[in-house]
Order: C-alpha cells, then sequence, then structure tokens
C-alpha cells in the first residue's frame, strides 16, 4: 500500500518534469531603456527615442537619422587624443565592424565630444589608421551643443571636464539603437566580454526587425 501511494505522484512528477524539459523555451525580448510615457488616449507605450540629428562625417559628408533609416547601429562617444578609454573602445568597435561587415543593416556612429581639435581631417586621419569603411562606421562631430544634447538623450556622459584625463569626461558605453531610435541595449565598451554578450543583443535585434513588433 505504501508503495503504490508513493509511486503514483512520483510518475506525475517525474511526466511533469518531462513535459517541462521538452517545452521551447521562452523568446529572448530586448528592453527599451529610457523614459516611457503612455498615451492616455490609447493606452500604448511612448519609449525614449532618439531625436533627429545631423552631423558631419569623416568625409565631410551629412549623417542624419535619415542615414540610419531601416538599420539598426551601434553608438558611442569618444575624441581621438583621448589618454584613457577610447583606444579600448575603439577596439571593440572594431570587433563590431569587422564582424557586421558583410551586413548592411547594421552601421556604427561615433561622436566626437573634443569639437575643437576633432576636426574633419583629423578624424579621416583616424578612421585610416583603424582601416574601417566609411560607409560603415561614421565618425561624425558637429555643433558642440548639439554633440553634447544629444549624449544626454543616449543616456551617455559626453562633457567638458579640465580635471579629467584629456579635459573631457565620458562614458565607455557601447548603445545599440533599433530602426525606430530606440534604446535597446548597451555595454561597456571597454570590457571584452561584455561586447562579446552585447553581439548576442545585436544578432537578436537584426533576427527581429523592431518595425515589426514594437
Amino acid at each position: 500500500m505504501n508503495t503504490l501511494r508513493f509511486t503514483i505522484p512520483v510518475a506525475v512528477l517525474l511526466a511533469s518534469v518531462l513535459a517541462a524539459c521538452n517545452q521551447e523555451p521562452a523568446e529572448k525580448m530586448l528592453p527599451h531603456y529610457g523614459f516611457h510615457e503612455v498615451n492616455p488616449n490609447t493606452g500604448d507605450t511612448i519609449y525614449h527615442k532618439i531625436p533627429d540629428f545631423a552631423f558631419i562625417n569623416q568625409d565631410s559628408q551629412l549623417v542624419t537619422n535619415a542615414t540610419f533609416e531601416g538599420k539598426i547601429y551601434v553608438a558611442d562617444f569618444f575624441f581621438t587624443s583621448c589618454p584613457t578609454i577610447c583606444p579600448k573602445v575603439a577596439q571593440q568597435m572594431l570587433r563590431l565592424h569587422d564582424r557586421y561587415l558583410p551586413n548592411d543593416r547594421l552601421l556604427l556612429l561615433s561622436h566626437t565630444i573634443d569639437i575643437k581639435h576633432d576636426t574633419i581631417p583629423r578624424l579621416k586621419e583616424y578612421a585610416e589608421k583603424l582601416q574601417v569603411k566609411s560607409d560603415k562606421w561614421h565618425f561624425v562631430t558637429g555643433d558642440r551643443d548639439a554633440i553634447y544634447g544629444i549624449g544626454d538623450d543616449y543616456m551617455s556622459i559626453a562633457k567638458e571636464d579640465p580635471n579629467a584625463p584629456g579635459g573631457f569626461d565620458h562614458s565607455g558605453w557601447l548603445l545599440l539603437i533599433d530602426e525606430n531610435r530606440h534604446i535597446r541595449a548597451y555595454c561597456d565598451g571597454t570590457n571584452p566580454e561584455a561586447v562579446t554578450k552585447f553581439m548576442n543583443d545585436i544578432d537578436w535585434l537584426l533576427a527581429h526587425p523592431a518595425g515589426l513588433k514594437e
């Protein structure tokens, strides 16, 4: 009697475990970062969005939000004479450049925060040293207030600071932006392991165009 009493629950439990193991894992979803609002009329969530922008890249070409229409991109902030984190971040961005070079749906966008010294020729030289394709990786400059202001929209630090190495304070974040200009992932651009995981987020977003599902 005792054997039968305990055999049935164990069998049921085993069947439940096997069923759970055979279930498809829940689909991964990337969050939307930044401030959210709810439309009072429709109840839809309004996600934080990178505003319109217009900068000039290393080839003296205008780069705007329209440049990235229908694409996703990785953004960061840097300056060419940075003595600390920028060289590390640049090497990780170079990893992304090389890995996703065949995929024209992913672009890279680096904003200089040293408007005075990082002239277009200097940005061009910097890009050439990295041996990157200019239509894949844009190094941009522009109005000082516009650059620093959009840093806030990317939730990144980008400002002058005489007490910081090189005279500028900035974060080493890499930020993944979807087709709707929403921030979907970020990582520490100085950490190769973090960037490797970040690539998984990029791959997911490439496989799940944001325009099809918000």
